[in-house]
């Protein structure tokens, strides 16, 4: 078993402004049904409000604490804006106690700036990523990952993913620039079934452990092989079937991660 030393964080109360109660869903949907398996129980724990649109532009912010959260695998940093704003974002690396940030189209490239994509120079670290102009950042959010500028070419900026994919984004998206902290995440190995459980994960079961009525692979006098190619309990094909559906930005993507 191996954890995270936790250095790195310099409050331990979170700032009461920006939480929210979260209610536990245990892998259900509106009308109770499981959807999601394997999820239920885990920590109570209360949501803290993340900064993801970085829409407070041209005004300064001071890092006023690195802090833990227990929704996600990166740190949470608290800025004091100097208009008396307080928000959360996440800590990239490199960011102290005191530095200062800014959002904005001509700010300096360093850890914790946002800036449009195509103010940002090629091969610069990035995280916090928009999909769309004025969304909210939606991709690379978690511990130690960022993504890479490879070049750009008329409106769009192309970017290289932490899983490898190669993707288009429109000039006029934000990202922030840096890679996100707490790296040594990757490495932490939970040790025992119960930690797993503290973490709101349920156990996975074999469907040749199940009756028929539950799983295909289920039934059997002893131990039976499947009888059949790899299936969900709904007998949707498994292990390498293709579920994504077609959406509109599959043709921004220029390189699959595979």
């Amino acid at each position: 078993m191996t954890s995270a030393t936790f250095e790195e964080l310099t409050k331990v109360a979170p700032e009461k402004s920006l939480l929210v109660p979260l209610k536990k869903k245990a892998g259900r949907n509106n009308r109770g049904v499981i959807t999601v398996r394997h999820r239920g129980g885990g920590s109570k724990r209360k949501l803290r409000i993340i900064d993801f649109k970085r829409d407070k532009i041209g005004i300064l912010g001071k890092v006023a604490s690195i802090e833990y959260d227990p929704n996600r695998s990166a740190r949470i940093a608290l800025i004091h804006y100097v208009d008396g704003g307080k928000r959360y974002i996440l800590a990239p690396l490199g960011i102290n106690l005191g530095d200062t940030i800014k959002t904005g189209e001509d700010v300096e490239i360093k850890p914790g700036n946002a800036l449009p994509l195509n103010s940002i120079p090629s091969s610069t670290l990035v995280h916090n990523i928009e999909i769309e102009p004025g969304k909210r950042g939606q991709l690379v959010h978690s511990a130690g990952t960022a993504a890479q500028i490879m070049g750009k070419e008329g409106k769009y900026v192309l970017l290289r993913l932490p899983s490898g994919e190669l993707r288009k984004f429109h000039n006029k998206c934000w990202a922030t620039i840096g890679q996100i902290g707490n790296v040594d995440h990757e490495n932490i190995k939970l040790g025992k079934a119960g930690r797993k459980r503290w973490l709101g994960v349920r156990p996975s079961v074999r469907g040749s452990a199940m009756t028929p009525r539950d799983h295909p692979h289920g039934g059997g006098e002893g131990r039976a092989p499947r009888g059949m190619p790899p299936k969900t309990p709904w007998g949707k094909p498994a292990l390498g079937y293709k579920t994504r559906r077609r959406k509109v930005s599959d043709k921004m993507i220029v390189a699959r991660r595979k």
